[in-house]
């Protein structure tokens, strides 16, 4: 998801995706411990950024 996308959200909102991107997350490494990943590598990069972009802004809604 794009910044901006993110930034449209309520915290509660960011706080539902940030749960479901560590989800996310822990379903593609452990699909790739087990072998049965048919996903891109990327994707495990991806998930990361997303998660690093919600708790960004969650931290800059906590300061203001």
């Amino acid at each position: 998801m794009k910044a901006r996308e993110l930034r449209e959200l309520s915290t509660e909102q960011l706080k539902e995706k940030l749960a479901q991107f560590n989800l996310d997350l822990f379903n593609n490494r452990f699909s790739a411990k087990t072998g049965n990943s048919a996903e891109k590598p990327v994707t495990a990069r991806s998930i990361r950024k997303d998660i690093a972009r919600v708790k960004t802004i969650l931290t800059e809604r906590a300061k203001a």
